[in-house]
């Protein structure tokens, strides 16, 4: 583990794939990590579950593949995946951000 880094070291390292941590977070078991984009197809998306009903409508009528843009996720203390992280003034000024292995 390389440890006592800038944000954005970690930030480097998260577009590189890994997984990185503040030293504060360490006993909770936490990391954010970066969600690459992806396409969603558009014979697909009646099937996601989690997309209200009127959001499946929408982007059925849209009539084309979804793209996704990349996103940072947050591994939780509680082991849930939180899509859509971002960092705090502390988090972006804090010097304990850690590459996991």
């Amino acid at each position: 583990m390389k440890a006592g880094l800038s944000f954005g070291s970690a930030l480097v390292a998260l577009k590189a794939g890994a997984r990185v941590s503040r030293e504060v977070w360490d006993e909770n078991g936490m990391f954010i990590f970066m969600s690459p984009g992806n396409t969603l197809t558009k014979d697909f998306i009646p099937k996601v579950k989690s997309l209200p009903e009127s959001v499946k409508a929408f982007l059925i009528n849209q009539e084309k593949n979804i793209e996704f843009l990349p996103f940072m996720c947050l591994w939780t203390a509680t082991g849930e995946v939180l899509n859509g992280w971002q960092a705090s003034q502390s988090d972006m000024l804090a010097q304990d951000w850690c590459i996991l292995s």
